[in-house]
């Protein structure tokens, strides 16, 4: 069954020949055409591989940015919503303000409950300064430690994960391309070994099968070390 399959069929047609076979010569001629198949089988597996690996590694590096560039999106509409609300604290801080220096309590209490939930430690711990008296006091809560802004947090950190996606599909796309330069290298063993088939020289025959085999070392032991998905 197996005689009929493929470059293994082939490999066993021909060691049947050579062991059924009288002619030395002939039967050198023969051990020649199996080195050959054997070099063929092997390098048409590690081609589709390298082509299979390649094409994978293009479509996560395609993936990779794509994620990139939507967590960009976000982050850039973070970014939006964190200055409105820098401005809008800002804003009634500075009505606060002038409500409170102008005496104006019930207006300054009203202010002071409009503020953000996310601005209010900034302004008590402000106001433990004494900074309407102390003139060493920040300039106001937004200079204080313990004001924070959620969404500006946010795009900080939407911000570097767009970038460590970015740089991750450039080395996938780095990966891939490596795989295709192997691939053309497969391809090209393919191409040395098939002209070597066409001569009926045995030792032209020797000379093109050892070119393939040495040039085929270089892209087998990069597929055995480059990152695999």
């Amino acid at each position: 069954m197996l005689e009929s399959v493929g470059p293994i069929g082939y490999v066993i047609r021909k060691l049947n020949l050579v062991h059924d076979g009288g002619d030395t010569s002939q039967a050198r001629f023969e051990a020649i055409e199996i080195l050959e198949a054997l070099i063929l089988a092997l390098v048409a597996v590690a081609t589709a591989w390298s082509g299979y690996q390649a094409a994978e590694w293009a479509g996560r590096r395609a993936k990779d940015y794509a994620k990139a560039n939507q967590l960009r999106v976000t982050a850039e509409g973070l970014a939006t919503l964190a200055g409105q609300e820098r401005i809008y604290d800002n804003d009634s801080f500075d009505s606060w303000l002038i409500a409170r220096l102008d005496g104006k309590a019930e207006a300054a209490a009203f202010f002071e409950r409009r503020f953000r939930d996310e601005y209010r430690p900034a302004f008590a711990a402000w106001m433990k300064t004494d900074p309407l008296n102390n003139a060493q006091a920040p300039p106001g809560p937004m200079f204080m430690p313990e004001y924070h802004n959620s969404k500006h947090e946010q795009f900080l950190n939407l911000t570097k994960q767009a970038v460590e996606t970015s740089d991750r599909g450039t080395k996938s796309g780095e990966t891939g391309d490596q795989y295709v330069r192997i691939t053309v290298l497969l391809a090209t063993v393919l191409l040395i070994t098939a002209i070597g088939q066409r001569f009926r020289f045995k030792g032209v025959r020797v000379a093109f099968m050892m070119l393939a085999g040495l040039l085929f070392c270089l892209p087998l032991w990069q597929l055995l070390h480059l990152p695999r998905i």
